[in-house]
């Protein structure tokens, strides 16, 4: 195949061009956005009980729930919460698990449920699908709220009729409500009860199809037509007919309210009241294109929906900008890497070899891309980042096939002949080394978690590169080399004659390093060989030491710089509104204040630092949008929460962090008072709390004990901030409980709770849709008859028979308070307690071990009742790094064997090998030179390392193996062999380096979190080519020493093979001619 594709031009060449265009048509339709959208393997179950306690909710839905599913097949692991009016419970689905299968297994359990409580709505059972948001249109102006609502509507319709627009959503709007309000009096007066209006209204507000009536004109529909749509409507139902033919209109008894519900739900951007309108993509729809369709719409749709002139529309969390500002840094890194990377290959090769070998990679990414669609990728960050990687790698197929041709046609063959003797001398070879590459990556593909399935990308992208890399290098680059015939160079213009003295200085110096320093220190280390095994083993146990004692930090995943800064506030619940709004202006106060500060010290480069501010009473949208468990949120709403948001300008246009502003807008607001929770964050991307411990005990005082223990011990420890726990006191309660001698009236503790819950919280009547939105209908007393315990005993309970007693004669209140909000996992009460690290002071590894080692034994020992579990970014942590583990141990067990083969040898595969732990400890160092700390990406980069590191080794053992033939000494042979192999594997490992040099460079702040598996990557190939240089020609000779001593193992020839000559044993070709 090979020297036919050599021979057939047309065939090469329409291969490559099939390739390219494939890439070139898919790369318009490939999906772009900022992270990889991911399957969460999650099954969420809600349901809504409407006005019942956290403890209601827990004992009515949650433990039912959980009752129903257990025992199901494929469940890893059971929450459930419970807050105010809704429980959910949260599935996580094992590995592997088909999760259409068990849904509808949940859902069959769950619908089979039939002990709901009476007043809990229909249960909810879909998997957790992450919607990405595209960004927010901000409507905000000095309007009452019904014009502001009104404005808002238009806008969301006006943005869903565009073209590739499906989901847009109001965010942290009141809900429409019509609220029906009759008083005692008049319930009294006209011997009525909320059940009776009910049944009304249901009666009269209502459409009903009637069948059709065949006529000689044709068929005809009957519709009774008769529901009402507006407070008005609802006043014309005639409530009562009277014996004398009058009428009671539900005007006439009742105060008919057609507005919002009472949730305390407020937005205000950049101190104006506002509304979000929330434009999300579906599928593959892409975010840059929905963006600048937006953008152009908002242009004019102020005058074209005639909106009030006070009214401004502001584009505001726009994902599309982060998308563009991050893919354009990368790519202005994966060009300039190209660029060095040609600039390498032209200086060591021919300028016509040069050209041919990096045209292989656009050829290949091209290739690489035209696969996505079938594994499922987009463009984002991640995926980027992967081309990034495989930039240098691609061409070292090329530069040795590219090589071996060019030997061969040094020998004397024609330009033909030579493109098939050297391709077929080196296709074997390069097949196994693209091989243990792929092995190396491998690994990535198992990591388990949400941050295993991001990382995924990166393994799949290269090793679609590297496939098609393969196919380059043996069938396309061997038939452009074979073009032309051999002849004596023509006259240089004035270029290749600049080139040529550059090349020629190049290989002037690279001649000087070879003979003056490499031969001299080779000769050194082969004499003193086991000296030289025993420096490199005091270097790998030193680095070592360094790493285990906390010398070196490991961080399990950096703060990922973002375009937002927020702080999250949450009072006690029951607390007012009005106290609530007055943290929220504080923040606020702060914020303004930073900004400032950031202004005078000049770290604006471009604008200004904070673009926008934007406050949230009643919800925390944002945080509702970013929790990663994402079944608790539930818990995100009430009149004692808050959130300020701030906008940041992109990183590129700043020169301070979101980490460092999030720290400082921390210590100017200073502690809020009576604040249960004041929360800062401003990363990008979390795999969880820094620290997040789930307690759990069978006695709710120990549990609650317990976690004020673990809290008191965290804030000891320094670097340990923003310490929270889930166990806090709900709202004040007013327990009812009815009387044994009111069993004569008739009445019942359902009875008395029914009737006190349609009184207050409300009886719903109706749903009806009105244009888009859901409007519930309720009845209940009037507002000025819930604000008093008063009222309470005011009211009348009504007996089956019709008769009325007052409340304080058949119910007995006892106050109490109950819980905010209830956690759960796997069936047990838990309180989790959380924390932030930060990171300049102390890792969160070592807080961890910290907890684990010493505080949580203390804490046992004293309530021995309680047990714990480490969540957060501590089980993720676990997760990632116990497959890293795995995917590391079986990727060395793949390279040994593909190594093993082509070298029929069990021993000459450890001595290639031999250089991956001096690599690992290189890349350490790396991380030393540039100042960073260690993080899982770096680990990721060590992984990978292992496949890149010993393909050069393999070309200097192969090497050897060959010119043993010759008859010569041993030890001449060795050191022939690595001055021959100086330049080719120097070129390889540069080509690497190079590729990666800008993004190491790269002081963006957006690029941070990738930079540390680029430095292992990097830095690790660049001294591994020193290491492959000397200790491998020193393990070599060591290992002929064994031989002298042992003889041959069995199994093994005497003389080791070695895979199909990547070329002949023939002395070091001259440099190449200059172009």
């Amino acid at each position: 195949m090979l020297s036919w594709f050599a021979r057939n031009g047309v065939c090469a060449n329409l291969l490559m061009l099939l390739i390219a265009v494939a890439g070139i048509v898919t790369i318009m339709d490939v999906r772009q956005e900022v992270f990889p959208e991911i399957s969460t393997d999650k099954i969420l179950v809600s349901v809504a009980y409407p006005g019942a306690a956290p403890a209601e909710v827990e004992k009515g839905v949650c433990m039912r729930i959980e009752e129903a599913v257990d025992g199901i097949a494929g469940i890893k692991r059971l929450n459930a919460f419970a807050g105010e009016g809704a429980g959910t419970a949260s599935i996580d689905a094992l590995p592997g698990t088909d999760i259409k299968t068990l849904l509808d297994e949940v859902k069959a359990r769950v619908d089979a449920i039939t002990t709901f409580p009476e007043e809990c709505e229909r249960p909810s059972v879909q998997e957790m699908v992450l919607r990405r948001r595209v960004l927010e249109v901000a409507v905000h102006g000095e309007l009452a709220y019904p014009s502001l609502r009104k404005a808002a509507e238009k806008v969301r319709d006006g943005i869903s009729s565009l073209d590739g627009v499906s989901l847009v959503q109001l965010t942290n709007a009141q809900p429409y409500e019509i609220s029906i309000e009759v008083s005692e009096t008049a319930l009294q007066r006209h011997g009525l009860d909320f059940e009776k209006v009910a049944a009304a209204i249901r009666r009269s507000s209502l459409d009903l199809p009637g069948g059709s009536i065949k006529t000689a004109e044709g068929e005809i529909m009957l519709r009774a037509k008769g529901q009402s749509l507006k407070g008005l409507e609802f006043e014309d139902i005639t409530l009562l007919t009277r014996p004398d033919g009058t009428r009671v209109r539900v005007g006439d008894v009742c105060s008919v309210r057609d507005g919002f519900a009472d949730t305390d739900q407020e937005t205000f951007f950049d101190g104006k009241p506002a509304i979000m309108v929330s434009v999300f993509r579906v599928g593959d729809q892409n975010a840059t294109g929905i963006a600048e369709e937006i953008e152009n719409y908002l242009e004019t749709a102020i005058l074209d929906l005639k909106l009030p002139e006070e009214l401004s529309l502001t584009v505001w969390q726009d994902d599309s900008k982060v998308l563009r500002g991050r893919l354009d840094l990368l790519i202005r890194n994966g060009r300039a890497g190209l660029i060095l990377v040609f600039l390498s290959l032209a200086l060591f090769l021919k300028l016509r070899l040069a050209f041919w070998v990096a045209l292989g990679i656009p050829v290949c990414f091209l290739g690489a891309i035209a696969l996505m669609p079938l594994f499922g990728m987009s463009i984002n960050v991640v995926s980027l980042f992967a081309f990034i990687v495989v930039l240098g790698i691609v061409v070292d197929d090329a530069i040795i096939v590219g090589e071996s041709i060019y030997r061969a046609e040094h020998d004397g063959r024609d330009r033909l002949a030579a493109a098939i003797e050297g391709s077929r001398q080196v296709a074997r070879p390069v097949v196994f080394a693209v091989l243990t590459t792929v092995a190396a990556f491998f690994p990535l593909l198992t990591i388990p978690g949400s941050l295993g399935r991001i990382m995924a990308v990166i393994p799949t992208i290269v090793i679609s590169v590297l496939f098609f890399s393969l196919i380059e290098s043996l069938l396309i680059l061997p038939n452009h080399l074979s073009h032309g015939k051999n002849r004596k160079p023509s006259r240089p213009n004035a270029l290749t004659s600049a080139w040529g003295r550059v090349q020629g200085k190049v290989e002037d110096g690279l001649s000087f390093v070879i003979s003056r320093l490499y031969s001299p220190l080779l000769d050194f280390c082969l004499r003193w060989r086991y000296l030289s095994v025993a420096a490199s083993l005091a270097i790998i146990f030193a680095t070592c030491g360094l790493f285990m004692g906390g010398w070196i930090k490991f961080h399990f995943m950096p703060k990922v710089d973002a375009d937002n800064a927020v702080a999250f506030v949450s009072m006690p619940q029951g607390t007012p509104a009005e106290i609530t709004r007055r943290a929220a202006l504080r923040l606020e106060e702060s914020a303004r204040k930073l900004e400032a500060q950031l202004a005078a010290e000049g770290h604006a480069r471009e604008g200004k630092v904070f673009r926008h501010i934007c406050s949230s009473l009643g919800a925390l949208p944002f945080r509702e949008a970013q929790d990663t468990r994402r079944g608790r949120s539930a818990g995100f709403s009430g009149s004692h929460l808050c959130e300020v948001n701030i906008e940041l300008a992109p990183a590129e246009n700043r020169t301070v962090n979101s980490n460092e502003i999030a720290r400082r807008w921390r210590e100017l607001t200073g502690p809020i008072a009576d604040a249960n929770e004041v929360t800062y964050t401003a990363s990008f991307f979390n795999a969880g709390d820094a620290v997040n411990v789930d307690l759990s005990a069978g006695n709710p005082e120990e549990l609650s004990s317990a976690a004020e223990r673990l809290k008191e011990k965290l804030a000891a420890l320094d670097g340990v901030y923003d310490i929270t726990d889930s166990f806090r006191p709900g709202k004040r309660e007013l327990q009812l409980r009815i009387r044994e001698d009111a069993e004569h009236f008739g009445l019942s503790q359902a009875d008395l709770g029914r009737q006190v819950r349609q009184g207050f919280y409300g009886l719903e009547t109706q749903r009806i849709l009105r244009g888009r939105d859901e409007i519930r209908v309720m009845i209940r007393y009037p507002d000025a008859e819930r604000r008093s315990l008063g009222d309470i005993e005011n009211m009348r309970v009504r007996a089956r028979d019709g008769s009325e007693v007052p409340f304080r004669n058949v119910a007995d209140i006892k106050y109490g308070r109950g819980f905010a909000s209830i956690n759960r996992a796997e069936r047990r009460r838990i309180t989790t307690v959380k924390a932030d690290v930060d990171k300049r002071i102390a890792s969160s590894s070592a807080i961890t071990a910290s907890i684990e080692n010493k505080i949580m034994p203390a804490i046992l020992d004293e309530f021995p009742s309680v047990r714990y579990s480490m969540e957060g970014e501590q089980r993720e942590r676990m997760e990632s790094l116990s497959g890293l583990k795995k995917g590391f141990a079986l990727a060395l067990f793949m390279i040994f064997i593909l190594l093993a083969i082509p070298f029929k040898s069990y021993l000459q595969p450890l001595i290639i090998m031999s250089v991956i732990p001096l690599g690992l400890v290189a890349a350490v160092w790396g991380h030393i030179f540039m100042g960073m700390d260690m993080t899982i990406f770096s680990m990721f980069g060590l992984v990978a390392l292992t496949g890149v590191l010993v393909n050069d080794s393999l070309v200097m053992v192969d090497f050897i193996n060959i010119s043993r033939k010759t008859g010569d000494e041993i030890s001449e042979t060795i050191a022939l062999a690595g001055r021959v192999r100086f330049r080719p594997i120097l070129l390889t490992s540069l080509t690497t380096f190079a590729g990666l040099t800008p993004l190491l460079l790269e002081r963006s702040l957006q690029a941070k979190f990738l930079i540390p598996m680029a430095v292992s990557l990097g830095f690790g190939v660049l001294f591994a080519t020193v290491i492959s240089l000397v200790m491998v020609p020193v393990g070599y000779l060591i290992l002929e020493d064994i031989r002298g001593l042992f003889g041959p193992p069995a199994g093994e020839e005497k003389e080791a093979g070695a895979p199909p000559t990547r070329e002949p044993a023939v002395p070091p070709a001259p440099p190449p001619p200059k172009s």
